[in-house]
């Protein structure tokens, strides 16, 4: 059905910008299509030549992984911090002398003793001084300087904080983040270390980096997105050789810095949601102590470490303002109806939250804009950026659940609008927020008599209700992404991605005058530019991934979809079918687009779209959607189905980029795309999670199992049962490439490489034999030993490979440009 008018028509405009031609064009780059050797955009070469085209694209990530420390809690770090603080001694006293409830403590009481698998999240680790050799001891000095640029730098005034005597002996405690890095350092000390080993692990170290409470390791070199490379399967698997390089230098520093001797032993794994249990701590500890437990102290990263850390603490300090403020908008939006409101808590916990950033480079772009002489500068870098990431946003309902997934249950007391809505008052406008909550509320397990409940505030008059009535709240595909600030919404005045330079710097003053940002934090938005000028290179960021089932498969399709999407977004803008006033710069309409993401994340079975919206690449993608029809709710709006919305968004990319799938060769990954879409319970990543979680608790669905139960076996899951498919999927792509590398071991430096490594053992066997049993390699330092140096060698083979395919300037500009939140 019909309902928009044609205001749109893709594909029939060549693009010829000009100096001065107003708003529409690029300003000051009137030579673009030359600068890129674009020919006509009827050209069978015209995709070929397009940015971020074959043979044009790089590709690396960030991971942020769960850490945890298993343990008693007499022995590891989190629960001796907590009963030696000051608060903790103050809420003694305060209690004893009546000050103050007794409920508290006793509460506090009962989370560090109820753990019967003593999982302590988070924690950080202690182990004697003595156990780091003189290499690791080096580095770590060195880190404790104020400024690690300058060698004649003062310690950081935290300095003390990192070391400690217990009984008499020197002692180190450190985040897991950092403990990483420092077994790492270990591996690669001592006198009989490969050169090649050495020299990779030492680039290597500076790629674990933590600024939020999470471990965070990003790629240690680009992966060209070509045939060569298998497109998306490149970068996935640079991704698992990093991964299991993170379970061996867990296992490895579990052993050599004697942690296992003193109860303690360090897991990491990926996970997307803070802790159920260090939600919980939240809710008994000050917004200070949360912070001095759970920050990271930036060892690694950054040269003014000590810096950042307190930057993360205003981060911390600014969200929870945030999410105070929020409140407020929803009362003015007419959700919050009454005063009986729960507060959330003012420490907020969403920093602890983890997911995987995948970044875009384009090599062309990125060469124009390293020579002063070529006419195309930061100005048009920004005006194409941020229409492209216009275009693309439309399309990120596609990912949600599909590739990557966050399930979560709600139970019904955590059905407070206040609670449930995280930062989406932040994200969306008031029209779309309030259709989000009503069509929430329809769709969740809160109705009574046909008519939807909200909890009424105290929790035990709410758990009541909730027994007596049989409500029992909701379940998410991806509640990472509502419960953290993906992408906030732009002012009347300053719009984020209307393609002037400094719209960001604009947008943050208007957001933290508001109580919602601080100037200082990097803007959080869905599918971010990485401008040239900060980055290193020119490309884009996308934010939206939470938890993987499977690399090879989840990631690296996801990668496909992210990549062809970019290059047919710059198809649509470099023909001149799509302008920036085709999709205007205004908060109705950036919500208007983005409800569709954020409701996916949900559940949510429609969304509505004005009929007039001033969209008009909406308006085209609408117009050949099935199942739309006006809404007979709301008058002017267009009701459109989810699934029909994704299905339609597949069919325009098959039309519109058919050359470009031809170019990439991306058959598969569109075929597989129709399977997830079609059969998300079979083929996509929520449902391959939630089966997998379900099958972990013993039921058959989410709602049968309170949110508790549910939530803390997911957790259970993504520790033991995904950890060790992560792992074995790692082992297998470490195994072909260990079998690859023999094969290339004719030249010298390899051959020497493997021989003092393994001697003469066959490190295909080695690697069978080691894994063979997980348990039994944890004990054995010198194998896990051994396997980080053969990681490292492959490593440094990735990094030649990637210098002979891209040229080493544009392959590092990953290497120097973490993401920062």
């Amino acid at each position: 059905m019909k309902i928009f008018a044609d205001t749109l028509s893709l594909g029939n405009h060549p693009y010829r910008p000009r100096l001065g031609a107003g708003k529409d064009s690029l300003p000051g780059a009137d030579g673009v299509s030359r600068l890129l050797e674009l020919p006509m955009p009827r050209s069978p070469r015209f995709a070929e030549a397009l940015p971020f085209s074959i043979g044009d694209v790089t590709a690396g990530c960030e991971n942020e992984l769960q850490a945890v420390v298993v343990g008693r809690r007499e022995a590891v770090d989190l629960p001796i911090t907590i009963t030696q603080s000051r608060y903790y001694k103050s809420m003694l006293k305060r209690a004893a002398a009546g000050d103050t409830s007794g409920r508290l403590v006793a509460d506090l009481k009962d989370y560090m003793s109820e753990d019967a698998q003593a999982v302590w999240e988070n924690s950080w680790v202690r182990f004697p001084k003595r156990a780091l050799g003189g290499f690791a001891t080096g580095v770590f000095e060195h880190d404790l300087l104020a400024d690690k640029g300058c060698p004649q730098s003062p310690r950081r005034g935290d300095a003390g904080h990192f070391v400690s005597r217990e009984n008499g002996e020197a002692c180190i405690r450190v985040p897991v983040s950092y403990f990483l890095k420092l077994a790492l350092a270990e591996a690669i000390g001592g006198e009989y270390v490969n050169a090649l080993v050495r020299y990779v692990g030492k680039q290597c170290m500076e790629h674990f980096l933590s600024d939020n409470s999470s471990p965070e390791v990003y790629s240690f070199h680009p992966v060209p997105v070509n045939q060569d490379f298998g497109l998306g399967r490149g970068l996935a698997n640079e991704t698992l050789k990093r991964f299991l390089l993170c379970q061996v230098l867990a296992m490895y520093g579990n052993r050599v810095f004697e942690l296992c001797n003193r109860g303690q032993q360090t897991l990491v794994y990926c996970s997307p949601h803070p802790p159920v249990r260090q939600k919980r701590l939240n809710d008994l500890l000050s917004d200070a102590l949360y912070r001095e437990l759970f920050m990271s102290p930036c060892l690694s990263g950054w040269n003014q470490g000590e810096a950042k850390h307190r930057y993360m603490h205003l981060c911390h300090e600014m969200l929870s303002r945030s999410q105070l403020n929020a409140v407020a908008k929803l009362k003015d939006a007419n959700i919050i109806t009454r005063n009986l409101v729960v507060l959330p808590n003012i420490s907020n916990i969403s920093l602890a939250n983890n997911g995987t950033h995948i970044s875009l480079g384009s090599q062309k772009l990125t060469a124009l804009l390293k020579d002063p002489q070529s006419g195309f500068g930061i100005q048009e870098e920004k005006y194409l950026g941020d229409l492209v990431a216009k275009i693309v946003e439309h399309f990120l309902p596609l990912f949600v659940g599909t590739y990557s997934a966050a399930p979560y249950r709600l139970d019904f007391w955590d059905f407070h609008p206040e609670k449930a809505l995280g930062f989406l008052p932040h994200e969306l406008d008031f029209t779309h927020l309030r259709m989000i909550w009503r069509r929430w509320k329809k769709k969740a397990h809160v109705k009574f008599f046909g008519r939807p409940l909200t909890p009424f505030g105290p929790e035990w008059l709410d758990r009541f209700i909730s027994r007596a009535l049989g409500l029992k709240g909701d379940f998410l595909v991806d509640f990472r992404l509502i419960d953290y600030p993906v992408s906030l919404l732009s002012t009347e005045w300053s719009p984020a991605l209307d393609g002037t330079l400094g719209n960001d710097e604009k947008l943050k003053k208007d957001l933290y005058d508001m109580g919602v940002f601080h100037p200082s934090m990097s803007l959080y938005l869905l599918y971010k530019l990485r401008q040239f000028a900060a980055a290193g290179y020119s490309g884009f960021e996308g934010r939206h991934y939470s938890v993987f089932e499977n690399f090879g498969s989840d990631m690296a399709e996801a990668i496909n979809l992210q990549v062809f999407l970019t290059a047919l977004a710059y198809k649509y803008v470099l023909q001149g079918s799509i302008t920036h006033a085709d999709i205007p710069d205004t908060p109705s309409v950036e919500s208007e687009r983005r409800q569709v993401f954020f409701g996916t994340a949900i559940g949510i079975p429609t969304f509505y779209v004005r009929k007039d919206t001033g969209n008009r690449f909406m308006c085209r993608i609408l117009n050949n959607t099935a199942k739309t029809r006006m809404s007979r709710r709301y008058s002017g709006y267009v009701r459109v189905h989810n699934d029909a919305y994704r299905k339609r968004l597949l069919e325009m990319m098959r039309n519109d980029g058919r050359d470009l799938i031809d170019l990439f060769g991306m058959q598969s990954t569109f075929q597989d795309l129709a399977r997830r879409i079609d059969s998300p319970k079979e083929y996509a990543a929520a449902g391959k999670l939630t089966k997998g979680i379900l099958e972990q608790v013993g039921t058959s669905s989410p709602m049968k199992v309170s949110a508790n139960e549910f939530n803390a076996s997911a957790e259970k899951y993504y520790r033991e049962t995904l950890r060790k498919r992560h792992i074995i999927e790692a082992c297998n792509v470490l195994l072909q490439e260990c079998r690859a590398l023999e094969a290339e071991s004719d030249s010298g430096q390899y051959r020497k490489g493997l021989f003092e490594v393994l001697g003469e053992r066959d490190a295909g066997e080695f690697l069978a034999k080691a894994f063979e049993d997980m348990d039994r390699l944890a004990r054995e330092p010198q194998t896990l030993r051994r396997i980080i140096h053969l990681i490292l060698l492959i490593v440094y083979r990735d990094m030649e490979r990637v210098d002979l395919e891209v040229g080493g300037e544009i392959g590092n500009g990953f290497q120097n440009a973490p993401s920062i939140h």
